[in-house]
């Protein structure tokens, strides 16, 4: 099917109003010779000599005014800022020898559960929260207990969390932020995003999500996640990119430009049955589809995002959707969207 079949999939989600809009990029990194490309659809760019073709289709915006999806619409990454911000930073910081991934936070976060040294929080490592073993709940609502972003890092910092089964967790991701902001002394949302990214968007540029019940608005530009936006950064969700920057992360990975050696090993290397350090391979059911390699790895994010890496097939693809507009709470049937996709590019 390729690229056209998989892009005829997307449109049909959204003609049939499961999700408003989307963008569908693809990097072929193995294959750079230029070829002669098909005349690109209305809305639609390709570039054969760098292996890149997207292509936009519905509305970034439904309401309270109609506003059409382009190729260069900005979009909240979500939880993609775990894997494209957050992780190549601290595995970064790793190989250069200035952070033990073994060593507790508390080597960098020293006041960590600081009024119980025998707090099982202390014993948390850096490779604990890359790799969500560490046993911190999923997420936490910690918006809800105060207006202060000072004081609600401290209310993680200091929160006696229960100890449970190893999840895929937010939390794991913003001690992992405050680590970053401790060893640079500078807020999330006063470091690089990296070229190509930022951490808010022109409203009339961006992709909105969702009318948010707490902040009274529809969200549009300004980070969806209401614990990264109580923070005013954090190292699990606040990323906002376009396509072209999405897939020019990816490029960095497939040419090894865009992290160290180390880092891309071990992002690279398998943890358990789904996830490496940082992102997920594949696995039954997993969100890339099953016609993708086994040296694939990918990530999603909660407002509809997702960018998958198959390095043995030397490509990348990234589905951007705003199924969160104007509520979360419908059926956008994104999951099956995703493989869907994934498959129908293999094809």
């Amino acid at each position: 099917m390729g690229f056209d079949g998989a892009f005829a999939i997307v449109q049909d989600w959204v003609d049939s109003g499961r999700i408003p809009g989307a963008v569908l990029g693809t990097l072929d990194f193995g294959t750079l010779d230029p070829v002669t490309p098909s005349a690109p659809a209305s809305g639609a760019t390709s570039d054969a000599s760098s292996g890149v073709r997207v292509r936009a289709t519905g509305l970034a915006q439904r309401e309270p005014a109609e506003r059409s999806m382009t190729t260069d619409t900005w979009f909240d990454l979500a939880s993609l800022t775990k894997v494209i911000f957050t992780t190549p930073r601290i595995l970064d910081a790793a190989s250069c020898g200035i952070l033990d991934l073994d060593a507790p936070i508390t080597s960098v976060l020293t006041e960590l559960r600081q009024f119980d040294p025998h707090a099982w929080q202390r014993r948390i490592t850096p490779r604990d929260c890359l790799t969500h073993a560490s046993g911190l709940p999923a997420t936490f609502p910690v918006y809800t207990y105060g207006t202060d972003p000072d004081q609600l890092r401290a209310f993680v910092i200091q929160r006696d969390w229960p100890h449970g089964e190893p999840v895929y967790s937010d939390l794991n991701y913003m001690l992992l932020g405050f680590v970053l902001e401790r060893m640079s002394g500078l807020r999330i949302r006063e470091l690089d995003p990296g070229e190509g990214f930022a951490w808010s968007a022109d409203p009339d540029e961006a992709a909105a999500t969702e009318f948010c019940p707490w902040r009274r608005r529809m969200l549009v530009g300004t980070v969806h996640d209401e614990n990264a936006a109580a923070l005013q950064g954090a190292g699990h969700a606040g990323l906002f990119g376009t396509a072209a920057s999405v897939l020019g992360y990816a490029r960095g990975l497939l040419d090894g430009t865009g992290a160290s050696p180390d880092a891309l090993a071990l992002m690279r290397t398998a943890v358990g049955p789904r996830r490496t350090y940082g992102w997920e391979h594949p696995y039954e059911g997993w969100s890339g589809g099953d016609a993708c390699s086994p040296a694939t790895i990918g990530h999603t994010g909660f407002t509809g995002t997702g960018l998958w890496i198959d390095f043995d097939a030397g490509r990348a693809w990234t589905l951007l959707t705003n199924r969160v507009h104007p509520t979360r709470w419908s059926d956008s049937g994104v999951i099956e969207l995703r493989r869907l996709v994934g498959d129908a590019l293999a094809a």
